[in-house]
């Protein structure tokens, strides 16, 4: 392999764009060797922003190029099936962004035919890869608040997306979509869940239930060490982006997060005021880089992804009971999903 890895990233929206641009600027022994878009403009862009990028209108002819040696797929959930199935097939080292995919069945298709073409594939959470994440992770393995009891985690987005990227059909929906980061935090600091209890309602913006999705939850945890968890989900945090973990154990707590964006306070007369985190990009600008510097850096030295289709599988099951508990109003014991949605690997 070159001393450069030469990366292709698939899908040129919000955050497809962020992890292009990373990779053609940022992120040492890469470089951005071509895009993918099914829109023009998006292309168009790109190649007049980064010189000597090759351009494709499709994932099937970027995948066709030789100088590719890696794939970033940040396309819709729904399209992630198609595409990594595509790039294994090809033999390239495969990146992709959560969630895996739709169903539990198309999953374990995907897992068997990249583990069957024995191609890198790493799955995309960059929470683990949050500074502060991290902190917090090594303080509970070595001991500083004894045993974890009782996780606490929310994701408040400050609006809602588009009602087509909304539609569960599409992106799996709010739990799915958005708590999936939440449930894999559960699993890195408490362990396997065995059991969800959920609720939820389109309460903030009534369109929603026009594309059969909500934008707010309460999803409670049993994990199977017997400890408990509570995640909270919303669109409507209009303030800001709010991202917030508490971890609470036998001899004290760990809070992850903040609201407090840069480090300014305007004290008048009418109070003491700051500013908050605008959205997931400046929250996790770092995570982002870090997690993708990571894939390259694991991919040019032969070592195994840090994060595998396994690991996004655990996370993906936890976000289907939870959706299930939602619609049918009831607990969820996580291998009742997997009665319903049964493997198709070996």
């Amino acid at each position: 392999m070159s001393s450069l890895l030469n990366v292709g990233v698939i899908g040129l929206g919000r955050l497809g764009s962020v992890y292009a641009r990373n990779l053609a600027q940022r992120v040492p022994h890469a470089r951005l060797a071509a895009v993918a878009d099914q829109r023009a403009d998006l292309r168009e862009q790109f190649a007049a922003e980064f010189s000597g990028i090759k351009v494709y209108a499709n994932h099937l002819e970027l995948l066709k190029d030789k100088d590719v040696e890696a794939v970033a797929i940040i396309t819709s959930t729904s399209t992630h099936k198609e595409v990594v199935m595509d790039a294994a097939a090809s033999g390239k080292a495969i990146f992709c962004e959560k969630p895996m995919s739709l169903s539990l069945a198309d999953a374990y298709e995907m897992l068997h035919a990249v583990e069957k073409a024995g191609v890198f594939f790493h799955m995309g959470f960059q929470r683990r890869f949050d500074a502060g994440y991290l902190a917090a992770k090594k303080k509970v393995d070595d001991g500083v608040i004894g045993t974890p009891v009782v996780l606490t985690s929310i994701s408040r987005d400050p609006f809602r997306p588009p009602l087509e990227f909304c539609d569960p059909k599409v992106s799996g929906g709010l739990i799915a979509d958005m708590g999936i980061h939440d449930f894999d935090l559960g699993r890195m600091f408490m362990g396997e869940v065995s059991t969800v209890h959920a609720v939820g309602g389109a309460l903030a913006y009534p369109e929603m239930k026009s594309v059969g999705d909500i934008d707010n939850a309460l999803v409670n945890l049993v994990f199977e060490s017997g400890t408990l968890g509570t995640v909270q989900l919303s669109r409507n945090a209009v303030f800001g982006y709010d991202i917030r973990t508490e971890v609470w154990g036998t001899k004290g707590s760990i809070q992850i997060g903040y609201f407090q964006h840069t480090p300014i306070l305007v004290m008048t007369r009418e109070g003491i005021t700051h500013d908050v985190v605008p959205h997931f990009m400046q929250r996790f600008e770092g995570a982002y880089l870090a997690q993708i510097q990571d894939v390259v850096d694991k991919v040019r030295t032969g070592q195994p992804p840090s994060l595998t289709g396994r690991d996004a599988i655990a996370a993906m099951r936890i976000s289907l009971a939870a959706t299930l508990s939602c619609h049918e109003g009831r607990p969820v014991q996580l291998s009742e999903v997997d009665a319903a949605q049964p493997t198709t690997a070996g």
